[in-house]
Parts: structure tokens; C-alpha cells; sequence
């Protein structure tokens, strides 16, 4: 017989799995993350996790968007300056800060198949609706910094946005350089921001 919840309860619930699948996606990861550890933490059976989500990739999903907002807002301050080298470099530094400090993006930015596999599950339309949240803003900023002549010319906001984030392959990749890696980091942020600006 199926259980119903209340309104009261479909709430706790929720917030119950949604603080339960970013702590577990985050250190164990999609696949590794079974529905008995979801659901443990809520209270309720591995059968009624289906009254609140279709499946694991639509919670990850979920959890993705809601982290989004928390994301954009580390990136406000930099992103409210006029575009500019200093601006730029600020903006790569504050980008880098979350991929050392948001174990669930950083995981998520390290295993390209687990958002591929949510995307495949819940759809890439579903997927997107993270993209207000963080790359609209920044493909908004790198277009006015063209309009004004400040960012180089002739390169889809789109592609300025890749740009930036290999800042983020430094990080991701931080035990190659050992000692060195403030260094290369520090370099790399400079030598891009420098590199977009007109």
C-alpha cells in the first residue's frame, strides 16, 4: 500500500534527500550513491524515494540547481566590477575558490560522465536550467565587455567562457604541480587575463 505524505512531510523529506544526495554525490558520486543511503537519513523505505523523485539522476539534477544560486554568488563581486584585467583575474580567482571549496562542483567538474548521465536521464533542457544561474551571467558580461571594447574582439561570449574556465584545469590538477601550483595558478589567471583583454 502506498504511503501518503503530507505537505508538511513531503517537505522535510525533500530537504532530507536533497542535503543527503549532495553530501553523497559529492564524495561518492552518482553510481556509488544507492537509494538505501539516500533514504536513510529521511526516515523512509527505498520503495517511497519514487513518491518524490523518478530516479537518482533527477535528484542529482535537483541538487545541482539548487547549489547554482550559492555558486553565482561567489561569482557577484568580481562579475559587478567593469570588465577589465584586474576584473577578469578576480573573476578566474573566485571561479578557482569554488572548485577548492564546493566538493559537489568540484566532483562534478571531475567526472563529466555523471552529468552526462543526468543529462541523458532527465533531459539536457532539465540540465540547463542551472545555465541562468552561472554561464548567463558571464556570457552577458564578457558581450558588454566587447560592446565597450574592453574584451577581445571577434570571439563568441560563449567560447570567452571556456576560456576562463581552464583556469579551473590548474586546480583540477593541482598535485602536478606540487610546490610550484599558488605559482602556476597565480600565472595562468594573469597570463588569461591579460590574453582577453583588447
Amino acid at each position: 500500500m502506498a504511503v501518503a505524505f503530507t505537505a508538511e512531510d513531503r517537505g522535510r523529506i525533500t530537504a532530507s534527500l536533497l542535503d543527503t544526495a549532495e553530501e553523497l554525490f559529492a564524495t561518492q558520486g552518482l553510481k556509488k550513491t544507492s537509494l538505501e543511503e539516500l533514504v536513510a537519513p529521511s526516515g523512509i523505505a527505498k520503495g517511497s524515494f519514487y513518491a518524490f523523485y523518478d530516479s537518482k539522476e533527477a535528484l542529482y539534477k535537483d541538487v545541482m540547481i539548487r547549489r547554482a544560486p550559492l555558486v553565482a554568488r561567489r561569482l557577484a563581486e568580481p562579475l559587478s566590477r567593469p570588465p577589465g584585467t584586474e576584473a577578469l583575474a578576480a573573476l578566474m580567482r573566485a571561479a578557482t575558490e569554488v572548485l577548492t571549496g564546493d566538493p559537489f562542483y568540484r566532483r562534478l567538474l571531475t567526472h563529466p560522465d555523471e552529468l552526462e548521465a543526468v543529462a541523458r536521464r532527465v533531459g539536457p533542457e532539465e540540465v540547463a536550467r542551472v545555465t541562468p544561474h552561472l554561464v548567463q551571467p558571464l556570457i552577458r558580461y564578457f558581450a558588454q565587455g566587447q560592446a565597450d571594447g574592453v574584451i577581445v574582439p571577434g570571439v563568441p561570449p560563449e567560447i570567452l567562457v571556456g576560456v576562463v574556465r581552464t583556469a579551473g584545469l590548474v586546480v583540477l590538477n593541482r598535485d602536478r604541480f606540487g610546490a610550484d601550483y599558488e605559482q602556476v595558478l597565480d600565472a595562468t589567471i594573469d597570463a588569461l587575463a591579460r590574453g582577453l583583454t583588447a
